[in-house]
């Protein structure tokens, strides 16, 4: 059958992936349970299995993620760190982790204080897009993005100078998308993020 033969091409390849790892974990056990459901016939249960395994090895990528997210400058608070390892609106689709930074003066209102969010994001299908608009100068000129770079990244840069706020989408090894938002904040605080990030470890990622 066209299904059994599937399902055993992805135990084999799961199997060979972790071999390697000798302390049993929850993604071994899933693969291991897949294996005897899969012997047994039950293909269903097998493929629910390796779908967990699946799950939990996306988990450990959007966590690892969140180890290159900037530490917070002087002055600001970091606040609200998360990954996402399930496939979400927020990374564009695909699995992340991000975290907001904020600065309160203690003169300015809830609503108005500087406010800048950093998202990593791998696998994202905006990734092609944004690669796609950089390449073509005609498409950040129409809302005036200016495509920079930063610390050898290729980077699309927006800001409003009127409102105080703006947006970097920064491409890295053509498999990460970082975006930077900020609101009432300076576009050279957002810069400073941008800076902060380790591009080089991060393209070391597996």
């Amino acid at each position: 059958m066209k299904q059994s033969g599937c399902l055993r091409t992805a135990v084999f390849c799961l199997t060979l992936v972790f071999s390697s790892i000798c302390i049993a974990d929850d993604v071994t056990d899933s693969i291991s349970e897949a294996m005897e459901l899969y012997k047994s016939g039950n293909y269903t249960e097998a493929v629910s299995s390796l779908n967990y395994a699946t799950q939990l090895i996306s988990q450990k990528k959007a966590g690892a993620l969140e180890a290159f997210l900037p530490l917070a400058q002087t002055g600001w608070n970091r606040e609200g760190v998360e990954s996402q390892a399930v496939s979400s609106s927020m990374f564009g689709g695909g699995i992340g982790a991000s975290a907001v930074y904020t600065k309160k003066t203690g003169q300015d209102e809830e609503y108005d204080f500087p406010r800048i969010q950093v998202k990593i994001a791998a696998d994202s299908p905006m990734l092609q897009g944004m690669m796609v608009m950089m390449s073509n100068p005609m498409f950040m000129g129409s809302d005036g993005g200016k495509l920079e770079r930063i610390k050898g990244q290729q980077a699309v840069v927006r800001y409003d100078t009127q409102n105080k706020s703006g947006e970097i989408n920064i491409t890295v090894a053509q498999r990460f998308l970082i975006t930077i938002e900020g609101s009432h904040v300076a576009r050279e605080d957002m810069l400073v993020y941008a800076n902060a990030i380790d591009y080089r470890k991060l393209t070391s990622l597996p």
